[in-house]
């Protein structure tokens, strides 16, 4: 492939946008909370125990309702997540990554659009998508647009 000119200011201009990204609150508040995860000893316990529980539902998983532990394993499995998803910590780092993951979302939407109102971009968020089903990209003949 042949460097040209247009090559280069889009590799350029990619360059920059990452570093802004990287450089975005939405991204500080991210690396905060995954700091504050990392050092949370009853957060990174429920994390260890959630893991070997997972393992063990999916060895029952091949078996089913058949596995002669599937009830206890599949009620342990949902505690924990419980127990999990209740932490503030790691409530606190969900949501960040998920605001980080929108961002994301975003930016994508508004590079594809500003390529073609029919490149698909896949975001998986209700945001972006319509009642057509969303992500169908069809360059917004069944309604889809991203505001």
């Amino acid at each position: 492939m042949f460097a040209t000119l247009e090559s280069t200011m889009i590799i350029d201009h990619a360059e920059q946008l990452a570093s802004l990204v990287l450089q975005s609150e939405v991204v500080e508040e991210y690396r905060r909370s995954f700091y504050i995860l990392r050092n949370d000893k009853e957060a990174q316990q429920l994390i260890r125990e959630f893991t070997k529980i997972k393992d063990l539902y999916e060895d029952v998983q091949r078996f089913g309702k058949y596995h002669p532990d599937y009830r206890k394993i599949t009620k342990e499995l949902r505690d924990i997540k419980r127990e999990l998803d209740l932490n503030e910590t790691v409530a606190n780092f969900k949501k960040a990554e998920n605001e980080v993951q929108s961002l994301l979302d975003e930016i994508s939407v508004h590079i594809g659009q500003a390529v073609s109102v029919h490149v698909k971009v896949p975001t998986g968020n209700p945001f972006f998508e319509s009642s057509c089903g969303g992500g169908c990209g069809s360059g917004g003949s069944c309604g889809c647009k991203a505001s």
